[in-house]
This record gives C-alpha cells, structure tokens and sequence, in this order.
C-alpha cells in the first residue's frame, strides 16, 4: 500500500490550494478516504472523508462549505480542494485508507496506511 500526497504549499488568506493522494497497491475503490491534518501543537483531526463508491462524504465542522472531496477510481486518486484558506487551517495534511460505516449517517473509521503528509502554510 503507498499513499503520496502533493499540492501542498504557501497560499494568502482566502486563497485555494488543491491537495491530490495518489494511492497504489490495493483495490482503490473498496476503500474510503480520507484527509486528515494535524495543526503545530495539535492533534491529529479528520478534516474529509468519503466513501468508496464517492456517494458519501464527511466534513469537519471547521471547513465545511469551504473544503470538497472527491475521487477518481479509475485513476486511484483522492482530491481535497480547499477554497477559503484560514491562517488556522495551516497544518501537515496527510491522506489516509480507512473504512466507513453507516449509523444515522456517514461515519469513517480510519485505517493504519498514512502517506508521508504535505505540508500547507496560509499566511499573509
């Protein structure tokens, strides 16, 4: 299993950035996806999830309304498009494989395999 995530970088506030996992080694689409970050002096945090068919997503409250999911299976890639940057969504931002389950709603459970993380810096 390899997770490579790219796209990170400096960005204004209210810009966008558009982060991008390249996966391999595993059947891509019967997987669910995620993105998580973790903030300097925080824990790490699920930001978006999404499931295997792309039918179901989850978004943390912080960045919902500014930050989409996406995947295309026939290319193995998972997309996190991030509008609005905040100073506070500064952060490594790490692609993970995990598994979802549905109980009033979409949840995701993450799994063991991280990519390396990318780093993203919103900054004036």
């Amino acid at each position: 299993v390899q997770l490579v995530e790219s796209g990170g970088g400096l960005v204004q506030p209210g810009g966008s950035l558009r982060l991008s996992c390249a996966a391999s080694g595993f059947t891509f689409r019967s997987y669910d996806m995620s993105w998580y970050r973790r903030r300097p002096g925080k824990e790490r945090e699920l930001v978006a999830a999404i499931a295997g068919a792309g039918g179901s997503t989850k978004y943390a409250d912080s960045v919902k309304g500014r930050f989409t999911i996406s995947r295309d299976n026939a290319k193995n890639t998972v997309l996190l498009q991030m509008n609005s940057l905040k100073l506070e969504d500064t952060a490594v931002y790490y692609c993970n494989r995990g598994s979802g389950y549905y109980s009033g709603g979409y949840y995701y459970t993450p799994g063991n395999f991280w990519g390396q993380g990318t780093q993203v810096t919103v900054s004036s």
